[in-house]
């Protein structure tokens, strides 16, 4: 069982409040999507679940116990918006990977097991030789996901990790996060500004603003039938999402363009 709970936390810099007395759940196996806009503190809750964010108030737990922070052992990994600033571009993809192993293995383990994770992200065993220059940004984003693998997490935070893709190589990523919770069960707080991408992954829907959730719940009843008013801001940004919020089974559903990505 793996689930992260956020109780009542709160982030401050100085006088200014980012997060205020914020509380949300992950489940055991679950995909909880977290939207709201630039600067509404979504970003900051991920990081302070991992240690990078100064948490002044509230608690952090994972299965009841705070989140450690210190260690080889990270239960808890962060998955970046831009896979070319997380990925030290002096490292070829398999040294990035290995150096994210809790254990110290040997040479033929090592690449073996180099070698499963990039299989899991969909990526070919020889891309183990290649720095992040020489891969596209969907290819980079699918390495970053593989280092948070490799430290054996019980939970990921993806942080915008599809915004800074083209939209033709967003639904390959989208489907890649969709893969890895139904083959390794993880749970998964995913982040982004786009309902239609949250919506395509996303079990439950947290809306953030102003630094507090003002709405959480089931992703269809969040998005199909929004009760607080910025929620519906939101949604009315969307192309034709007035008639879907009102009820237009007619409408075109919230789903991103799903292509597939050369590897």
């Amino acid at each position: 069982m793996s689930v992260l709970a956020f109780h009542d936390v709160c982030v401050r810099y100085g006088s200014h409040t980012v997060l205020k007395d914020v509380s949300l759940e992950v489940g055991d196996g679950e995909i909880v999507g977290l939207v709201g806009e630039s600067g509404s503190g979504k970003s900051t809750l991920a990081r302070a679940a991992v240690g990078l964010a100064p948490v002044t108030g509230g608690r952090i737990l994972l299965d009841g116990r705070p989140v450690p922070g210190r260690g080889r052992v990270r239960p808890v990994q962060l998955v970046f918006q831009d896979p070319y600033s997380s990925l030290d571009p002096r490292m070829t993809v398999g040294e990035s990977i290995a150096e994210a192993m809790p254990e110290r293995l040997g040479r033929q383990a090592r690449q073996a097991e180099i070698s499963r994770l990039l299989a899991l992200v969909h990526l070919d065993a020889a891309r183990a030789g290649d720095r992040p220059g020489r891969l596209s940004g969907g290819q980079r984003q699918r390495v970053a996901l593989a280092r948070a693998l490799a430290a054996r997490p019980e939970v990921i935070l993806a942080d915008e990790i599809t915004s800074a893709l083209d939209v033709s190589v967003q639904g390959a990523v989208l489907n890649l996060v969709r893969d890895m919770r139904r083959e390794l069960g993880l749970s998964m707080l995913f982040i982004s500004h786009n309902l239609a991408v949250v919506r395509y992954v996303a079990d439950r829907v947290a809306v953030m603003h102003d630094g507090q959730i003002v709405e959480h719940g089931p992703a269809t009843q969040v998005l199909g039938a929004p009760r607080h008013e910025y929620t519906r801001h939101l949604l009315a940004a969307l192309p034709g999402a007035a008639r879907r919020a009102s009820g237009d089974t007619d409408a075109t559903p919230l789903t991103p363009t799903v292509a597939k990505e050369q590897t």
